[in-house]
């Protein structure tokens, strides 16, 4: 296992910039494809429906999710490489890094699986034309009160305490080598689905593919993560917020 200091293991500059720039070129490269692509993805509803190939589909839940999630596991990342550098050298460091992260992607690809397949039912079913809160009032202010409840809950708790303290997640679950690297950013994906998939939900809310929502939905991940003062305070306040929305919706 990992031991650090409290106030966390150091980054040579050249190192955390190199990993800032490379985890900033592929978000912004999903970004690109996202906006690039948008008319097809605000249409993709309609085609869903008339038989798309889900592949596609699920291509595009794989970007989206890359680009609305690799900003806030840039901590985690930082934390796991100068831990790395510690014990071995540069070269391996950074090979461990690339693993790290593709094993975050290989995370939120299984959830990517999850979410088309529950989007093409949704349009089999009429309720995502071309958001569930136009097609289904009272299902979508279900949906986002459900959201709502979740950040109240200790599973919420637990794992956004994993996702906003990486010094503690590298340290209690430390692998060594390029394997561990890649278990390691494999269970740090899962611990922030389990934070931040309650949101995703709210994806089919406003609009799979929204580029608006997405962005949105995407901010506040980050900031819950990185600038919200406490994990109680911000699930609290997003969390009723969110039953607020939720019960506006069903009322209306």
């Amino acid at each position: 296992m990992a031991s650090a200091s409290s106030s966390g293991p150091s980054l040579p500059a050249r190192e955390r910039l190199l990993l800032l720039a490379a985890l900033g070129t592929l978000a912004a490269l999903a970004w690109f494809y996202l906006l690039r692509h948008g008319s097809a993805m605000a249409s993709m509803e309609m085609h869903a429906r008339d038989g798309m190939d889900f592949a596609t589909i699920l291509a595009m839940w794989i970007v989206m999710m890359l680009a609305m999630m690799l900003p806030s596991v840039a901590p985690a990342v930082l934390v796991h490489a100068a831990v790395s550098q510690r014990l071995t050298d540069a070269a391996e460091a950074r090979r461990r890094s690339a693993a790290f992260i593709g094993g975050y992607a290989l995370s939120w690809s299984v959830f990517s699986i999850a979410a088309a397949g529950l989007q093409v039912w949704l349009e089999r079913l009429a309720l995502l034309s071309p958001a569930l809160v136009e097609a289904s009032p009272l299902a979508g202010g279900l949906v986002v009160a459900a959201a709502g409840v979740y950040q109240l809950t200790p599973a919420k708790e637990v794992c956004l305490r994993h996702c906003r303290t990486p010094l503690q997640f590298v340290a209690e679950h430390w692998r060594p080598g390029i394997a561990g690297a890649l278990r390691m950013g494999t269970w740090h994906g899962f611990y922030c689905i389990g934070c931040c998939g309650a949101l995703m939900a709210l994806l089919f809310v406003g609009g799979v593919m929204n580029l608006v929502w997405v962005a949105a939905i995407a901010i506040f991940v980050l900031f819950e993560k990185i600038a919200l003062p406490g994990t109680r305070a911000g699930r609290f306040s997003s969390g009723f917020a969110l039953l607020g929305a939720g019960a506006f919706l069903i009322a209306g």
